[in-house]
C-alpha cells in the first residue's frame, strides 16, 4: 500500500495499516485487508498466495456470517513458515517461565483439591483470553496486539497496549537475568565444593550475566524469525521436564519429616516425632486437601498469572504454517493443556515431598537437605538454561512493540533490527548489576501490566472490534467479555493491595508471589 493512499479509503490511515509487522520482522506496508469477494491483481498473479489466503476465509465468514454486502477481511502479509510443533514449543516456553519453582509452596497454602480447582479455572480462563484476541484479530485482519489497541482505541489504544508489552516482558528479561545473576554462580561454586569464594572471576554473578548475554541470549535475538526459536524453545521445555521427573524422583528417595544439614555440618530434625519412622503416622507428613491461613491469598496471583503468553500469542500466530484461528487455538490450548499438567506434576511431588516445610523456591528447600547432591545441581543447571532460552522469545514482542510506536511505517531494517536487541539487552543488564533494588518497582509494574494484558485488553478490544450488529452489547459474548474484564481489575486490585502491605509492614511475604505476577514469581525467593 502506498503511503500517499487517502485515508478515506480504510477505517484506519496507511500509516496505521502500515505499522502490522509480520513474523519475518518486516514491520508496516506488508499487510493488508482485502476483499473476500474480489481478489486483487496480485493474487490472481500469484494463484498459490491466493489459495494460501483463502484458506482461511470461512473463519472470517463465521466472524461475519449474514454481512453479504460487507467486506471481510483477511491476512495477506505472507506465508509462515513454522511448524505446528514448534508454534507449541514456543508458546509452551513463553507460558512456562520460573513460576513453576514457587507452585509447591501455592499447594501447600491451598491444599491440593483447592489448588488444582484454582489451576483449572486458571487454565480455562487463559485460553478464553486467546480466543478473544484471536477472534478480535480475525475480524479485522491484524495479528499484532498493538493494531488492535489501535482498531479499538485509537493511538491511545496502540501506545497503552504497547507500553504494557515493553514493560512486563523488559521485568520477565530482567528476572530471569537475576536469577542467572545470583544462582549460577551458587551453582558452580557448589559443583568445585567452594565454600568460600576468593574473588574468582567464574564466582562473579556480574560476569557471568554478561557472558550468558553476548554468547547465548544475544545470537537468538537477532534471529529474524520466531519461528527458529522453536528449537531452543523444545530444548528449554525438556529441561522443565527434566526438573519435574527429578522432583518426582526425590518424592520417593527423601523421609518424612527429612533431616536440615546446615552448611556447618551440624545436623538438626525439624520435626519432634522423628522417632515415628517413615513418618507415615506424623500428622506433618499428611497432605492437606484444602488449607486456608494467612499466605492463601498470597499464593492467588501465583496462579492467577501462571498462564501468562498473551504478548508472544499474535507474533507466534503469524508465523504458523497455514494459520487459521482454529489451528491457532488449537496450539494455545495443547501448550496450555501440557504446562498445566507440568505445573500440577511439579506442585503435587515438591508438595508431598516436603509438605509445610517448602520453601517459596522449591530448589532451595532440597539444599537444605544436602547442598552438594549432584542430581539437584543438574537439575539447577536445567533450571538456569530454561531461563536464559526463554528470554529470546520474551524479547521479540518487545522489540515488535517498540518498532510499532517508533517506527510504524518503516520496512525491516538489519541495522535497526539488531540495534533495537543490543540496546534492549545491554539497559537490562545494567538493571541486574547495577540497579538491584528496582525489584520493588517492577513488582508494581508487573501487578499493573500482567493483568491488561491478559485479561482486560483482550476482553475490552474483544467489545470494541466486534460489530455491534454481530454481537450487541447486551449479548452473551460481550458481557462475559466484560466479566473478565473485571476479574482482571480484581487481580490487579488484589496483587497491588499485597505489594502496599508488604511495604508498609516491612514484611517479605508477597515477595515471591508478586515481583511479577506474570511470569517471574519466584524471584523474591532467588535474591533473598
Amino acid at each position: 500500500m502506498s503511503e500517499d493512499k487517502p485515508a478515506e479509503t480504510v477505517e484506519n490511515s496507511s500509516a496505521e495499516v502500515n505499522a502490522i509487522p509480520n513474523g519475518k520482522g518486516h514491520e508496516p506496508g506488508e499487510e493488508i485487508a482485502a476483499s473476500a469477494k474480489t481478489p486483487s491483481a496480485e493474487d490472481c498473479e500469484n494463484p498459490h498466495r491466493t489459495e494460501n489466503t483463502e484458506a482461511s476465509l470461512p473463519e472470517n465468514q463465521e466472524f461475519l456470517s449474514g454481512a453479504e454486502d460487507k467486506k471481510t477481511t483477511r491476512f495477506t502479509d505472507f506465508e509462515g513458515k513454522t511448524s505446528f510443533g514448534m508454534s507449541v514449543f514456543n508458546l509452551g516456553n513463553a507460558i512456562m517461565g520460573s513460576g513453576i519453582l514457587g507452585l509447591a509452596y501455592a499447594m501447600a497454602n491451598t491444599g491440593v483439591v483447592l489448588f488444582l480447582l484454582l489451576l483449572t479455572v486458571v487454565a480455562v480462563l487463559s485460553s478464553y483470553s486467546i480466543h478473544l484476541l484471536l477472534k478480535s484479530s480475525g475480524i479485522v485482519g491484524i495479528r499484532a496486539y498493538e493494531q488492535l489497541g489501535y482498531r479499538a482505541f485509537g493511538t491511545a489504544g496502540k501506545m497503552a497496549a504497547g507500553i504494557a508489552i515493553t514493560l512486563q516482558n523488559i521485568g520477565a528479561m530482567s528476572s530471569y537475568l537475576y536469577i542467572v545473576k545470583y544462582e549460577f554462580p551458587l551453582v558452580i561454586q557448589a559443583f568445585l565444593k567452594v565454600d568460600v569464594p576468593a574473588g574468582e572471576w567464574y564466582l562473579n554473578g556480574n560476569y557471568l550475566v554478561i557472558i550468558v548475554s553476548v554468547t547465548v541470549i544475544l545470537p537468538l535475538a537477532l534471529m529474524k524469525q520466531l519461528g527458529y526459536l522453536g528449537y531452543t524453545s523444545g530444548f528449554s521445555l525438556s529441561c522443565m521436564v527434566f526438573f519435574l521427573v527429578s522432583v518426582i524422583y526425590k518424592k520417593f528417595n527423601l523421609p518424612c519429616p527429612f533431616v536440615d544439614f546446615a552448611h556447618n555440618s551440624t545436623v538438626s530434625v525439624l520435626n519432634v516425632t522423628v522417632n515415628d519412622p517413615g513418618g507415615e503416622d506424623n500428622p506433618a507428613c499428611i497432605p492437606k486437601m484444602a488449607n486456608l491461613n494467612t499466605q492463601t491469598a498470597y499464593t492467588i496471583p501465583i496462579l492467577a498469572f501462571a498462564f501468562v503468553c498473551h504478548p508472544e500469542v499474535l507474533p507466534i500466530y503469524t508465523e504458523l504454517r497455514n494459520p487459521t484461528k482454529k489451528k491457532m487455538q488449537h496450539v494455545s490450548n495443547i501448550s496450555i493443556a501440557v504446562m498445566y499438567v507440568m505445573y500440577f506434576l511439579a506442585a503435587l511431588f515438591g508438595y508431598l515431598t516436603f509438605y509445610d516445610e517448602v520453601e517459596a523456591e522449591l530448589l532451595h528447600t532440597y539444599s537444605r537437605i544436602d547442598p552438594y547432591d549432584t542430581l539437584i545441581l543438574c537439575v539447577r543447571v536445567a533450571v538456569l538454561t530454561a531461563v536464559t532460552l526463554t528470554v529470546p522469545i520474551v524479547l521479540f514482542p518487545v522489540r515488535r512493540a517498540i518498532q510499532q510506536m517508533m517506527f510504524p511505517n518503516k520496512t525491516f531494517y538489519w541495522p535497526r533490527h539488531i540495534a533495537i536487541a543490543i540496546t534492549l539487552l545491554t539497559f537490562i543488564n545494567l538493571l541486574v548489576i547495577f540497579a538491584p533494588n528496582i525489584l520493588g518497582i517492577f513488582g508494581v509494574i508487573g501487578a499493573t501490566s500482567a493483568p491488561c494484558l491478559i485479561f482486560i485488553f483482550p476482553a475490552v478490544f474483544y467489545i470494541r472490534i466486534v460489530p455491534k450488529e454481530e454481537e450487541p452489547l447486551r449479548s452473551v459474548p460481550k458481557i462475559l467479555a466484560a466479566c473478565f474484564a473485571g476479574i482482571g481489575f480484581l487481580f490487579m486490585i488484589m496483587s497491588l493491595s499485597f505489594i502496599i502491605i508488604d511495604w508498609t509492614s516491612g514484611s517479605s511475604k508477597a515477595s515471591s508471589v508478586t515481583v511479577d505476577p506474570g511470569q517471574w514469581k519466584c524471584l523474591g525467593s532467588f535474591t533473598s
